[in-house]
């Protein structure tokens, strides 16, 4: 159960080796140090999670033989294990990113491998209905890897009124109005830059500001938003790799302390995390340091609760690394980096 130092996460797996599910542990953030990791659930192929705002019901990728979709769990009371209540898939493979909005109404997937964002309705018990919306992306773009519509994340934008959509295979960031009744409307399309392949998006806590982390050029992108017409402009690219790095780097996930003065990037391959201050007048990003992950393939991180601590997860190397984080400077300490879970991929942490 989570304390006032002692804090439950949750950890994603692909399942296609040694991983059983979905993995819980505890962050002691007096000893600075990762205990008590066990198996929350036997589940195939939860690469990412959500949790409600309440803390009741974590929403997992899933797959079921030849379908994919996601699955409702309900946290125990001890949050040492998840209950699955329903599963809503569909044929083909598995989506790669889950999100809910803050009153745990509507969920969004987004499938890589189809080119399709999903919207669902979520019943008061937690359970999910049938899709209400799928949207199905057409397109390619000048990357090899961009042969056609690669859908990487969907999430609630501030006010959440609208749902902003993140295409890599097509390079465009789609800004969709969410209906009462959880289907999707277009509302505005930004173009990125052909062949970046923007991957994840995070918001800035003053709602003005949000910002894309691409995969294949690894750089952030700033952007402007206007959260009365769902509408982007780009304002400002900067680097995640040093200028002599040459070699095969993916940029992953993208977080930003609730303060917004820092933003985080992952780097695969340069298996770093770097750190940027936030103008907050401007929204411009400034570089502060990159730090190891101290293991290979860096997929994702969280902040925890208390955002003086970040987890990462190694996918290839099968570890998790915590560090200590400068709320003042943004920079990361290294504290532990021998924490062994299977094949990790997402990082959440029940709320405080």
């Amino acid at each position: 159960m989570t304390t006032n130092t002692q804090f439950i996460g949750f950890v994603g797996t692909y399942t296609k080796g040694e991983s059983e599910g979905i993995y819980s542990f505890t962050l002691d953030t007096q000893a600075g140090q990762i205990t008590d990791i066990k198996v929350a659930a036997e589940i195939d192929s939860p690469t990412y999670l959500t949790i409600s705002k309440d803390n009741r019901y974590l929403y997992s990728i899933v797959k079921e033989g030849e379908l994919g979709g996601i699955a409702a769990l309900a946290v125990s009371d001890q949050s040492e294990k998840l209950t699955q209540l329903n599963t809503q898939v569909l044929a083909g493979s598995p989506p790669c990113h889950v999100s809910i909005d803050s009153n745990t109404r509507f969920a969004f997937s987004t499938n890589y491998h189809k080119g399709e964002v999903v919207s669902y309705l979520i019943n008061a018990d937690g359970t999910l209905t049938p899709p209400v919306s799928v949207v199905k992306f057409e397109g390619s773009g000048p990357d090899p890897r961009q042969e056609k519509a690669h859908t990487h994340f969907a999430g609630v934008t501030p006010g959440e009124k609208f749902l902003a959509v993140v295409e890599l295979g097509i390079d465009q960031l789609i800004t969709y109005q969410i209906g009462q009744d959880g289907k999707l409307t277009e509302a505005s399309r930004l173009a990125i830059r052909p062949g970046s392949g923007p991957r994840h998006l995070t918001f800035h806590p003053n709602h003005k500001f949000a910002y894309i982390m691409t995969e294949f050029s690894s750089e952030v992108i700033a952007l402007a938003f206007n959260q009365e017409n769902g509408i982007f402009k780009d304002i400002q690219t900067i680097s995640t790799l040093p200028e002599v790095f040459k070699e095969n780097n993916q940029g992953s996930a993208i977080h930003i302390s609730s303060d917004g003065r820092f933003v985080y990037a992952g780097n695969r391959g340069h298996n770093s995390i770097a750190v940027f201050q936030v103008d907050s007048n401007t929204g411009k990003l400034e570089f502060v340091e990159r730090v190891s992950t101290e293991g290979d393939w860096p997929r994702d991180f969280s902040l925890d609760p208390t955002e003086k601590f970040i987890v990462a997860s190694n996918q290839n190397s099968s570890n998790l690394v915590l560090y200590a984080r400068n709320t003042e400077t943004g920079k990361l300490t290294l504290l532990q980096s021998d924490v062994n879970v299977p094949d990790p991929i997402c990082i959440k942490f029940l709320h405080m």
